[in-house]
């Protein structure tokens, strides 16, 4: 009797977990007309998979942690872990799910940082324009050895995102290892409701150089970019700064439309499908800054759009870039709804840059590389609305000050070859 009720519990949580797994891709396979073919050694793969939860379920020590419906979130984060998309590809639950579309709407509780998976370790991709993140000294690259004193190392990506994330006003205390410091640092974070403004921008004092920041391609990037880009040329701006560092990326129509505003003709991206099919993304007509002199400055943080937008000025010879080599998160992520309210992002595709080049595996490479110091920090807007060029340069934005030094060159270059060909084109006419 007793193995007769133990053999229908365990069908009954098999069925659960097979349908856990598989429901996403039934829905999607539904969606567009075509059945799901089960592949042939099915039943052997979940024969293993089974006698390991079997043995979960009788041997391990503490009974009460065995719960049915953590077991089947982590048995699919690890499942999608295993496809090599890490940090971009994942299991999302219900609550994940809802902060993540939270966050495209540009507001969030949180302590504003993308969080990313780099060589198997959680690792931070970019904190936020004006974050509590930032204001504590979080820093692209570092990597989250603990939250709250638990050990990250044996934490899918969503488990260490839902151990960061929490209401607002409740502190959470993070351990880091950075590059080039040999301790641990320790910080406390107080979480907040995060509205993050997709663009910021100004003049640079003594220039007439606009600093434009793109925080994130979230909903509002191309009409906030288009209005700093109108009131910068009414205050006459010769040339331009694109910062597109430590922005973790967003939204695809975004990244179309705001690359668009520099670009006359030619595409954006491409999207290349899994049987090796590509569609690409044209520009957009009426760009209002197509001609203007500019450089983008990227780094280690900027990822997804963020990369759509370097390569496209890139492939396109519209822009140098200068920086760090970006993340690299090329995938084209499509959302796959399941029964419970969880959810799968699986990469269905990958993007390309307008000349073919993998965003996935290589990221952008920017012309020309500079490293930012030890001490040096990212300056936004905000701040550089009152500092002089010198002041930056005392700053430790090297790779902002190597922008303004870029377009000064390019500006006094012009100058000396307007002052040059003039008198020869006159002296020929009076011949």
């Amino acid at each position: 009797m007793r193995t007769a009720r133990y053999v229908a519990s365990a069908f009954i949580v098999f069925l659960f977990i097979l349908f856990a797994f598989l429901g996403g891709f039934l829905l999607h396979d539904r969606l567009v007309g075509r059945s799901l073919k089960q592949p042939a050694n099915t039943e052997e793969q979940f024969a293993v998979f089974w006698e390991a939860w079997t043995l979960a379920q009788d041997k391990f020590v503490d009974p009460k942690a065995l719960d049915a419906q953590k077991m089947t979130y982590g048995a699919i984060s690890g499942m999608l872990d295993s496809l090599g998309d890490i940090g971009h590809t994942r299991f999302l639950t219900p609550e994940e799910l809802k902060a993540e579309q939270t966050g495209m709407r540009g507001e969030y509780s949180g302590i504003g940082a993308e969080v990313g998976i780099r060589d198997g370790q959680p690792v931070i991709v970019a904190p936020f324009d004006g974050s509590p993140a930032q204001e504590a000294g979080v820093q692209p690259g570092d990597i989250i050895v603990r939250v709250d004193g638990e050990d990250t190392s044996g934490l899918s990506l969503s488990q260490v995102i839902s151990r960061i994330r929490g209401a607002e006003g409740e502190p959470v205390t993070l351990t880091l290892l950075r590059e080039g410091r040999a301790s641990l640092i320790e910080v406390t974070i107080v979480r907040k409701t995060i509205k993050i403004p997709a663009v910021s921008w100004t003049m640079i004092p003594g220039t007439s150089i606009a600093h434009i920041r793109i925080s994130q391609f979230s909903q509002n990037a191309f009409p906030d970019l288009r209005s700093a880009l109108t009131e910068a040329e009414e205050q006459n701006a010769a040339g331009l700064i694109v910062d597109v560092r430590s922005n973790p990326g967003g939204l695809l129509d975004q990244a179309v439309s705001v690359s668009s505003q520099f670009l006359e003709s030619g595409n954006v991206v491409l999207e290349e499908s899994r049987n090796g099919t590509r569609k690409p993304y044209p520009v957009q007509k009426n760009g209002i800054a197509t001609s203007t002199p500019m450089v983008v400055l990227v780094n280690e943080g900027s990822a997804s759009a963020s990369e759509i937008f370097a390569g496209a000025m890139q492939d396109n010879n519209r822009s140098k870039v200068i920086g760090q080599r970006t993340f690299g998160t090329g995938t084209i992520l499509s959302t796959f709804h399941l029964r419970d309210g969880s959810a799968v992002l699986l990469g269905t595709g990958q993007w390309l840059t307008p000349n073919g080049r993998s965003l996935r595996i290589d990221g952008v490479t920017p012309d020309i590389a500079v490293e930012m110091p030890p001490d040096g920090h990212i300056l936004t807007p905000k701040q550089t609305a009152t500092m002089s060029v010198k002041e930056i340069e005392e700053a430790g934005d090297t790779q902002l000050l190597r922008g303004i030094q870029l377009l000064q060159e390019s500006a006094t270059a012009l100058s000396f070859n307007l002052h040059t060909t003039v008198p020869d084109r006159v002296c020929a006419s009076a011949n």
